[in-house]
């Protein structure tokens, strides 16, 4: 999904800067450790309560003597029956609760595609091929000079090799050769740093939007790779920039069902045979945002992968307004008047992104959030159901359960709304802004190129939780919860290898225009 506003006023800058007057310290310190601190307690509740108890116990077996324990071992000793009764209830009821629970699902790595540089394309580059394929009226292309300059997007996003040709070559070979060029070296990338073997793959699930040819792109994997002949293959297609994590949750599902095997989990979107060359203004904007990226994902449910696993999943939550209208058309595929084919964006797509967004923290919020945001949010509803009272719905602080946020590059606007709405933090939103710079709106993979960021700067560390939350076409919110394994390290040829010491860097857009 991705959606930009031409109206905002005022530069961008993801960067904090401190004054020099100091804050109100009285209000604003005290405020925060009196919310930690019942947030702590509330947390803590029961370890808490337990603790007088454990104490009691400790001082009653200090208190025996020999002969208590005695007539302790002559009572097991009348009551055998009854010991070796619950002895194999106990065994048979962990067996089963062995062989039913759901299976953990290891994230061992995961890679991202990156370009080679001559596939770059600077601004005036942009709009001087627009130009020269004599397409775009001048209104269109004015439309399109200020949509680059306020999206966030920087000078080294890259474009097909088909869309740098003059005239563009939008056919079925060069979309081929497209999508070629990023699976296979996405996953040339993760075979290497893991040491899997294709054949040990079980299960494969693909996922790109509006590329579908036939054979399928997962066939095409197959046939690149000779996978075995027995894999579980899936293609997702039409699904939006949201499918990456649904692409996740079906191969979580299946690896609930096929033990001990791996999956491999490719999300990517192809330009080249959807571009618009039409003037259209709401068909215009893909345009200039979606640019060319992959990532391939490996996930095992093997108990021994664990050790060497980066992240572990645990939650996977996804929400579709499809029965909505509004919502079903905000994103639309179609042709314009004269006949041209492309993704139209509807001036309510915001709004409706809003409302599944809600609705998906909804249904998150309690998977997640601590006892003492539940509490403080109940508390609001409440107060506001039962005595009409006036007061603002209460907003759940998730950053008390979640240390890292991916949120989808879909553009400025996109992340300029979540990061508002659940009172996030510059940092929190920073990888997400520096790959919409870096890299533009990837689509389904933005999400992996976010994470790779959060490693590449050495910060995610062991037992932090990251939210995966991505919006797609449909209209679709979905949401993925992973929990670091380990301090996790960048893997080799990550695609922020190269660049990551130059970031963050100042986003500097020009609104006034």
């Amino acid at each position: 999904m991705s959606s930009e506003s031409v109206d905002h006023g005022g530069a961008q800058n993801i960067q904090i800067h401190q004054g020099r007057r100091l804050p109100d310290f009285l209000n604003s310190v005290n405020l925060k450790y009196v919310k930690l601190g019942y947030h702590y307690l509330i947390t803590n509740l029961l370890k808490l309560c337990l603790i007088p108890l454990m104490a009691l116990i400790v001082i009653e077996a200090y208190q025996m003597n020999p002969d208590d324990i005695h007539q302790l071992w002559l009572q097991l000793q009348y009551n055998l029956v009854s010991v070796i009764v619950f002895s194999a209830v106990l065994v048979f009821g962990s067996t089963v609760y062995i062989m039913t629970r759901p299976r953990s699902i290891y994230l061992v790595d995961y890679s991202c595609y990156k370009a080679p540089d001559h596939l770059k394309v600077k601004y005036q580059k942009f709009l001087d091929h627009s130009r020269l394929t004599g397409d775009f009226d001048e209104s269109s292309l004015e439309f399109q000079r200020k949509i680059l300059e306020r999206s966030g997007l920087g000078e080294e996003t890259y474009l097909p090799e088909a869309m740098h040709s003059i005239p563009p070559r939008p056919t079925m070979a060069a979309a081929r050769e497209e999508a070629e060029q990023v699976i296979f070296g996405a996953l040339d990338n993760l075979f290497a740093n893991t040491n899997v073997k294709p054949k040990d793959i079980g299960i494969l699930v693909v996922n790109c939007s509006l590329f579908n040819p036939t054979p399928s792109l997962s066939a095409m994997i197959v046939n690149k790779y000779k996978l075995r002949g027995n894999i579980r293959s899936f293609n997702l297609g039409g699904m939006g920039c949201s499918a990456g994590v649904i692409a996740i949750d079906l191969a979580k599902d299946m690896l609930q069902v096929h033990r001990n095997t791996y999956a491999v989990v490719v999300s990517t979107e192809n330009i080249t045979q959807n571009w618009y060359f039409g003037n259209k203004k709401s068909m215009l904007i893909p345009n200039c945002l979606f640019r060319v990226g992959g990532s391939a994902v490996l996930l095992s449910n093997k108990s021994l992968d664990r050790r060497r696993a980066k992240y572990k999943l645990v939650h996977v939550v996804r929400t579709h307004k499809g029965a909505d209208d509004k919502a079903f058309r905000c994103v639309y595929q179609e042709q314009d008047d004269i006949g041209k084919t492309g993704v139209s964006l509807s001036k309510e797509l915001m709004a409706i992104a809003g409302g599944a967004l809600k609705i998906n923290i909804t249904t998150l919020g309690p998977l997640v959030l601590p006892l003492s945001e539940q509490l403080l949010f109940f508390a609001a509803l409440v107060a506001k159901k039962l005595f009409n009272a006036k007061v603002k719905p209460y907003i759940p602080d998730y950053k008390l359960a979640f240390d890292h946020f991916c949120i989808h590059a879909g553009g400025r606007a996109v992340i300029d709304e979540l990061e508002k709405n659940l009172q996030l933090l510059p940092v929190h939103v920073e990888s997400s802004r520096m790959t919409l710079h870096r890299f533009g709106n990837t689509s389904s993979s933005s999400i992996w190129y976010e994470l790779a960021y959060t490693e590449a700067k050495g910060r995610m560390q062991k037992g932090n939780l990251v939210w995966q939350i991505a919006f797609g076409s449909g209209f679709k919110c979905n949401s993925a919860v992973w929990e670091a394994l380990q301090n996790v390290k960048p893997s080799p040829s990550g695609p922020w290898e190269d660049c990551i010491d130059t970031y963050p860097v100042r986003i500097t857009t020009h609104d006034g225009d």
